[in-house]
């Protein structure tokens, strides 16, 4: 009896140990598979001696990182002489970076023999700009068409001191300055302070058949000024395409002046007109006020030769000599031609 449960609990055990190992193969079959998708990039990098641990691409994995993108760029790295650990790859990926781009600039920089550090050109990266482009443009200058040929205007216009319109277009070639990538002013910047140095050049000049003889004069000037500070890129050259004579910008305000003058001198004149006519209308009424007030002391004669009958300081032949005074005077003035004399 006791050799038969011996036997049944070996046998248990044996069933045991077969579920036991079947679990573990199973377990050891899953993370096999799971291993297996890492395998061709693990011996890529490690044929290239840009060794990536399983483990490393298992974190990554679980990270939702790009395992392919970090791996290829950092073989890439290694074949062109720098070694940019996996860690630095994997931070800048989840940073939100370009991790192709900043490779590529990298080893672009470094066949260029352009210093520029993993740190730097990440944080061109993150700061939003093309790191590749800035490289690609310290290589090879860009020219940059003053003012913008997508802009409002075709020309940068400007007058000089006899008048006379200037309508120039310049090319300005340039090289980005790496180090001052982070923080300094885009291409709009550069297109502006151009602009503003033509424009302070020509209106300078006395003559502007001086700027059409000498426009290099232009880009000497503007070149002094400094153009560059505080921008991303550094002017090489300023070169003056083309320069037309546009409009007598001199005499268009002489004439808009001079019509103003001519408005202002009418308006003084229309006043003055007008308090004279005003005046005109007082005197009027003052002579005829008067006129009136002459009535009235004339009214009044009679009165004064009745009041004089009745006191006795006038006697009949008083006033009959005085009629005869007022005949004779307005005879006179009819002969004349005025209006007669007064009544009695």
């Amino acid at each position: 009896m006791q050799t038969l449960s011996t036997l049944t609990l070996a046998a248990t055990m044996d069933v045991v140990w077969v579920v036991l190992a079947i679990i573990a193969g199973f377990i050891a079959l899953i993370i096999f598979i799971f291993l297996l998708q890492f395998f061709n990039l693990y011996i890529q990098a490690y044929t290239s001696n840009a060794k990536v641990g399983l483990l490393d691409m298992v974190g990554m994995k679980l990270r939702k990182v790009d395992i392919r993108t970090v791996v290829i760029n950092r073989i890439r790295a290694i074949k062109a002489g720098m070694d940019i650990p996996t860690n630095a790859l994997e931070t800048h990926y989840l940073a939100g970076g370009r991790v192709s781009n900043v490779v590529t600039a990298l080893i672009s920089a470094r066949s260029a023999k352009i210093d520029l550090p993993w740190s730097t050109a990440t944080a061109i990266d993150l700061a939003g700009r093309d790191i590749l482009e800035a490289v690609h443009t310290s290589v090879n200058p860009k020219v940059i068409d003053c003012p913008a040929a997508v802009g409002p205007r075709g020309t940068i216009d400007a007058v000089a001191k006899d008048g006379i319109q200037l309508k120039v277009k310049a090319r300005v070639t340039v090289r980005t300055n790496i180090a001052r990538l982070v923080g300094g002013a885009t291409e709009e910047t550069i297109i502006a302070r151009v602009g503003q140095g033509i424009v302070s050049t020509i209106g300078s000049a006395h003559d502007h058949k001086a700027v059409l003889e000498n426009p290099d004069d232009i880009s000497k000037t503007v070149m002094k000024s400094g153009l560059d500070a505080g921008t991303a890129f550094e002017i090489l050259s300023i070169d003056i395409a083309d320069v037309d004579v546009g409009e007598n910008i001199g005499a268009q305000l002489q004439a808009a002046q001079a019509q103003a003058d001519k408005s202002r001198f009418q308006a003084e004149a229309e006043k003055r007109r007008a308090m004279a006519m005003a005046q005109e209308q007082e005197n009027k009424a003052k002579i005829e006020e008067n006129r009136a007030l002459v009535t009235l002391a004339e009214a009044e004669v009679p009165k004064a030769i009745a009041e004089a009958f009745r006191s006795g300081r006038l006697g009949v032949m008083d006033y009959y000599r005085l009629q005869n005074l007022q005949a004779d005077t307005g005879m006179r003035a009819s002969i004349a031609g005025e209006p007669g004399g007064p009544k009695a």
